[in-house]
C-alpha cells in the first residue's frame, strides 16, 4: 500500500477494481463495505438530500421519482432509499448501474423480491437516460475515477439529472487513512476492504479538488454545495433552479 499524501491524490489501484476478481471474493468485499456503510451512517447524507428535495417540493407529482445510482455495487444504498421511500409514502423508480457484472448479480441476490429497483451492468457513459432521470446519486464511487473522468462525470450528471444530483464520498484525510486501516484490521474485515479502504481515502478529494473539478466541468461558482459530513465524508450536491 502506498503512503498517504494530503497534497495529492493517490493513483494506487484498488483490488476490487481488478476485472479478474472472482464472484465470491467480490461479493464478500461488497458485503463488508455495506457493513462499514451501516456502522458509519454512510447512507444518511444521501437520504438527507432526498428529504431536502421533498421539503422543497421538487418531486414529480404524477409519476414515481426516478433515481439513478451510479456505481451501485451491492445495491445497499438503493435498498436504503427504497425503505425510506416506502416509509415516507414516496413512489420511486430506482435504477442502479455498475460496470462490474458481479455487482448486479450480488445486488439482486441481496434485494427482496418486489423492490422497485432495477440493476444494470453498463458503463455510466454508455447509459442512455433519455430524460427519464430526476436525481442522480453516487456513494463511494467518484474516488475510483481519475481527474479527467471526474470532470466528465460531473458534466454527465448535469445533463442527465432533471432535478439535481448528489455525490457522497470520502474526504482525503490522514487520520481517516490510518484509522480505517487499524479498525478494519481489528474487526477482521475482508482482505480487500483492509487494503482498499485506506487506498480509497488516499484516492479521495479535498474541497479544493472539488471546486476545481466543478469549474473545469463548466458549473458556475455556487451552483453546487460542498459539505463535510461525519465521519470523514465530503459530499457535493446540486439542486437545479
Amino acid at each position: 500500500m502506498s503512503a498517504f499524501s494530503a497534497a495529492a491524490r493517490s493513483h494506487e489501484r484498488e483490488l476490487m477494481d481488478d476485472d479478474a476478481t472472482d464472484y465470491a471474493t467480490f461479493r464478500g468485499c461488497l458485503k463488508d463495505l455495506a457493513r462499514v456503510n451501516r456502522l458509519s451512517l454512510g447512507y444518511r447524507p444521501t437520504l438527507d438530500f432526498l428529504k431536502r428535495l421533498q421539503r422543497e417540493d421538487r418531486f414529480p407529482r404524477n409519476r414515481p421519482l426516478a433515481i439513478l445510482d451510479v456505481g451501485s455495487g451491492y445495491g445497499d444504498a438503493l435498498r436504503e432509499i427504497a425503505a425510506w421511500a416506502r416509509g415516507s409514502g414516496v413512489a420511486v423508480r430506482l435504477t442502479g448501474i455498475d460496470r462490474n457484472p458481479w455487482a448486479a448479480r450480488a445486488a439482486r441476490e441481496a434485494t427482496p423480491a418486489g423492490a422497485p429497483i432495477d440493476y444494470r451492468t453498463i458503463d455510466l457513459f454508455d447509459f442512455e437516460a433519455d430524460g427519464a432521470v430526476d436525481v442522480v446519486v453516487s456513494a463511494l464511487f467518484t474516488h475510483h475515477l481519475d481527474d479527467a473522468e471526474l470532470i466528465r462525470f460531473l458534466g454527465w450528471m448535469e445533463r442527465v439529472a432533471r432535478v439535481g444530483w448528489f455525490v457522497n464520498d470520502l474526504r482525503r484525510d490522514r487520520l481517516a487513512f490510518h484509522g480505517f486501516r487499524a479498525a478494519s484490521w481489528a474487526l477482521r474485515m475482508h482482505r480487500f476492504v483492509q487494503h482498499d479502504g485506506p487506498v480509497s481515502f488516499a484516492r479521495s478529494f479535498t474541497a479544493q479538488d472539488w471546486r476545481r473539478a466543478l469549474g473545469d466541468a463548466g458549473l458556475p461558482e455556487g451552483a453546487a454545495e460542498i459539505e463535510r459530513k461525519a465521519p470523514y465524508r465530503l459530499c457535493v450536491s446540486r439542486v437545479k433552479p
